[in-house]
């Protein structure tokens, strides 16, 4: 049972929810019973669904051979054989036939929910999805059918999977030559980070034991404290590394939790951990799915804040997870056993544990005067049309009437559709005086809630009626026209609502990969945005012009790694202008192309490339940086970092080039060289 001065730390939306998940309570028929199906090794019996195409066989290829136990696949239709396994047409039939444990999914996102769906009903134990741009109401559904039974875990969605080095299993796509057989455990968000953490736990000598893939999604079906409580209980783990960025809860979920843990337990695992998006553009979506803050969440720098005052030890680069644990592994007394055999040593120590954080707090994330953007963001005019159309009194604000806020978005903590209440309308106050009133995705917004909710904003009897017209007039569009946040200011007038400020976005993904909402998609209004972003998005790159005075630009594949690449920036003394993701399947023709964008930041002296190698490979980024400099006849001087896949080729690349490039393997060294040179310029 969590403390109750552990309980005082955490926001008051979070402490309803902390107690109960930690209780010592036997517990029957829930999710929560199925958090033990994480544990995967060489016993795990794995199917593939979409097993018969191009990216599943060459992934089962490389999995089989490395020792995962696949047992077979899916393939919708098909009968026979594959790679020598049996392919059946079901998931039903595959696990009669051939008792699974696992199942990862293989197909692309508008197939991604029918195939979740189909392994939940199927019973499978524990489903693997990859998949970016899944629909968030189709995570939505899912989760609400996750939510009635105690059978299936689901990892992802938009994650790279979980992988046992121990076990030699993997489900997923992480890069098997940064993995070594060890002791330390990781739990992260985003892929990019928490393959520099396995590269650097590897050279350290450490290794690991499971690193789960919680994903960049928006509603995350595994979270830090179901992979914690795993962790804890797992005898060939000694070390934990968390790794977290901006967007929802489950940071300071996981702090509360670790705080328990330590005072319960009399030789707690050590833990380190890094949080990304510490510089974020305030209220744009930074790569990730879900690497946005809606009202009510918690920024980077209080998720670091909770973290360090639970004992966690938060380091400001992935590369410094190798020395920070072997430090904290000798000072717990653990440093002598279960140690790895083999592995080379870092090729420096410079990593240290030294942790630079702003002095002053960021900006208040999301606010209703600020832009977000999920790439369907609408005009106010056009949200008031949307409102108005639903029987809403909504117009511009007169600048008479207290302002309140009312909003529908997504509960990442319960995993489904909530309304967010503040009384309070200035950005600081409307963030730390709301409230979330979750409601069931299925069975849509229930009345009995309406009296605490206004309550909480603080209207009198009177008004209930015209806020229930409110409430279900927002939750009506919401679940219709798929957004992911309605947030609207509102006054009071003559004993009625009267909605002032709308912001409504929009899921993207459901036009782009399913082709629905195609009305409110044709609401956008391009000239509304960037030139240089949507130019970007043309070619699938993830681009966001940071505002101020920054002078180094950077070209990062992996949205966890880009953000944080505009962090330690930070810490190092630069600024960077801007964040820029080229995508897990970046190309070299994607490298010239997000040089091209950039270039066009007249504020940029230098360009800092950032990359570690998963799915990218360092050769062909290599390629892209020479490809760049041809045709676009690079005046800049570029720093180049490459480590990971194909590493060793595209510095080889790189420094035989002949071309003013400053190629480095060790980020502090690349960024001090960035930063030198953005500064000579100025």
């Amino acid at each position: 049972m969590i403390r109750p001065q552990v309980l005082r730390g955490l926001p008051p939306n979070l402490r309803r929810r902390a107690h109960p998940s930690f209780s010592t309570s036997v517990r029957h028929n829930s999710y929560e019973d199925t958090i033990s199906n994480l544990r995967i090794g060489k016993h795990t019996r794995v199917i593939f669904q979409g097993f018969t195409g191009r990216q599943a066989t060459a992934n089962a290829k490389e999995s089989i051979h490395w020792g995962t136990n696949i047992v077979g696949g899916v393939t919708p239709g098909k009968n026979g054989e594959h790679l020598r396994l049996p392919v059946l047409p079901t998931v039903r039939q595959a696990m009669e036939e051939l008792k699974p444990d696992a199942t990862g999914i293989y197909v692309a996102a508008h197939q991604a929910p029918g195939a979740i769906e189909e392994a939940i009903e199927a019973e499978v134990p524990l489903v693997v999805a990859v998949a970016e741009h899944i629909p968030i109401h189709d995570m939505l559904r899912i989760h609400s059918m996750l939510r009635t039974q105690s059978k299936t875990r689901l990892v992802g969605a938009n994650a790279p999977g979980i992988i046992s080095a121990i076990g030699k299993c993997r489900i997923g796509f992480q890069p098997l030559q940064c993995f070594m057989p060890g002791r330390v455990g990781i739990v992260a968000k985003s892929g990019t980070l928490s393959y520099e953490a396995v590269a650097s736990t590897t050279r350290a000598g450490l290794g690991q034991s499971l690193c789960i893939g919680m994903g960049g999604d928006v509603l995350a079906g595994t979270n830090f404290v179901d992979a914690l409580k795993i962790f804890e209980h797992d005898n060939e783990t000694e070390g934990i590394i968390l790794i977290g960025e901006i967007g929802g809860e489950a940071e300071l979920e996981a702090a509360a939790w670790i705080e328990d843990y330590k005072k319960r337990s009399s030789n707690p695992k050590p833990i380190a951990a890094l949080i990304g998006g510490i510089h974020a553009a305030p209220g744009r979506v930074m790569g990730h799915a879900g690497a946005f803050t809606l009202p009510g969440e918690p920024d980077a720098l209080t998720k670091i804040k909770h973290l360090k005052d639970a004992g966690v030890t938060v380091v400001n680069h992935p590369a410094k997870f190798g020395d920070a644990m072997k430090v904290l592994l000798g000072n717990s007394g653990r440093a002598s056993t279960g140690a790895a055999t083999s592995g080379s040593s870092q090729r420096r120590t410079m990593h240290t544990m030294r942790r630079v954080r702003p002095a002053s707090k960021a900006p208040a994330p999301s606010s209703i005067a600020r832009v977000q953007k999920r790439n369907l963001y609408i005009r106010e005019n056009l949200a008031f049309d949307l409102l108005r159309e639903r029987g809403i009194n909504a117009s511009e604000y007169s600048g008479k009437g207290r302002k309140r806020m009312l909003a529908v978005a997504v509960d990442r903590a319960s995993l489904s559709p909530c309304i967010i209440a503040s009384p309070a309308s200035d950005p600081e106050s409307l963030h730390a005086e709301a409230k979330k009133f979750p409601f069931d995705y299925n069975k849509g917004f229930d009345t009995n809630q309406v009296p605490a909710i206004a309550e909480h904003l603080q209207l009198g009897q009177s008004s209930k009626e015209s806020l229930l017209k409110l409430i279900n007039g927002l939750v009506d569009l919401y679940m219709k026209k798929e957004a992911f946040l309605l947030e609207t200011m509102f006054v009071l007038r003559l004993g009625e609502l009267k909605v002032v400020r709308a912001r409504m976005g929009f899921d993207d993904a459901a036009f782009r990969s399913t082709k629905r909402q195609s009305d409110i998609h044709a609401l956008r209004r391009t000239e509304d945005e960037d030139a240089q972003e949507l130019e970007a998005e043309k070619d699938g790159i993830v681009y966001i012009k940071l505002a101020g005075d920054g002078n180094i630009g950077t070209l990062v594949n992996g949205a966890g790694l880009a953000m944080n690449t505009v962090d330690a920036l930070a810490d190092a003394g630069g600024k960077a202008a801007n964040f820029l993701d080229t995508g897990g399947k970046a190309t070299s023709e994607t490298v010239k192309k997000s040089f091209e964008v950039i270039l066009q930041d007249e504020r940029v002296k230098v360009i800092f490339v950032n990359i570690f190698g998963g799915l990218t490979l360092g050769d062909m980024i290599a390629n892209g940086v020479l490809l760049a400099f041809k045709e676009l006849e690079m005046r800049l001087p570029v720093v180049v970092r490459i480590r990971g896949t194909n590493e060793a080729e595209g510095q080889k690349i790189i420094a035989e080039s002949g071309l003013p490039l400053h190629a480095y393997d060790d980020f502090e060294e690349a960024a001090a060289k960035a930063i030198e040179l953005a500064n000579r310029s100025e």
